[in-house]
């Protein structure tokens, strides 16, 4: 069974940068397919962007496009969202999460990190 522990979140200016990262402990981590999602607060949680399980392919949410970048490396079982340009409506909790098939849907993926708290002041 793959847990997941996602780190690198905090408090960043409007038009900073931030990288988070989600660790992967267990077997198998290269099968996944990986995803970020986020949930700001009194909002559902919003799909951010997917990789497949071999870095292949990848697919961002239109609203994100061009400004964050996810990643993997399957050597260090790690996932990477790296986040730039960011806007205080980027401010939300970030979860990453494995399932097997890429979907931009919350409900297809079965394991879930506990989230970081990315907050972008003005």
């Amino acid at each position: 069974q793959v847990q997941l522990v996602e780190s690198g979140g905090g408090l960043v200016q409007a038009g900073g940068s931030l990288r988070l990262s989600c660790a992967a402990s267990g077997r198998f981590f290269s099968r996944y397919a990986m995803a970020w999602f986020r949930q700001a607060p009194g909002t559902e949680r919003e799909f951010v962007a997917y990789i497949s399980s071999n870095g292949g392919r990848t697919y961002y949410s239109d609203s994100l496009k061009g400004r964050f970048t996810i990643s993997r490396d399957n050597a260090k079982n790690t996932v990477y969202l790296q986040m730039n340009s960011l806007k205080p409506e980027d401010t939300a909790v970030y979860y990453c999460a494995a399932g097997l098939e890429i979907t931009v849907v919350a409900g297809n993926y079965h394991l879930w990190g506990q989230g970081t708290m990315v907050t972008v002041s003005s």
